[in-house]
């Protein structure tokens, strides 16, 4: 029965989405997947795709797929470079993930125009400033 699975929370790990500066380029923006666990995850796949409207009109972007083997305990690691012209759509990011035996499950969502210069924060496991998912 649905009521006998057992939907294990998501805690410790998280997405964030960082502003890196190059001096005389250009601005990258690059998400990564933070994990503040003491212990690793394993046979992660992270999902992502951007969609909404822009002027009206429906618009949404491809569906890529990564796969991270390990992301040892209280670490990061980079998922994919993000387009700034992506930020007005939804960006989500459904993240898979084995501790032991158990799969867990999140999805994130930025809202549209939440990526960007007014809401970043220093994140000290990235050393950048960046979106942090709440």
């Amino acid at each position: 029965m649905k009521k006998d699975i057992e939907i294990p929370n998501v805690v410790n790990v998280t997405i964030a989405v960082a502003k890196k500066k190059a001096i005389g380029e250009a601005d990258e923006w690059l998400v990564h997947l933070i994990n503040n666990n003491d212990f690793p995850i394993e046979n992660t796949l992270v999902a992502s795709n951007g969609y909404g409207e822009k002027d009206g009109a429906p618009q949404k972007t491809s569906i890529l797929r990564h796969y991270l083997q390990t992301v040892p305990a209280h670490s990061t690691a980079l998922i994919e470079p993000i387009d700034k012209n992506v930020f007005h759509l939804n960006n989500e990011y459904w993240v898979s993930y084995y501790i032991g035996n158990k799969i867990y499950d999140k999805r994130f969502v930025f809202v549209p125009d939440s990526i960007g210069d007014d809401n970043l924060t220093f994140v000290k496991e990235l050393g950048l400033d960046a979106v942090v998912h709440s």
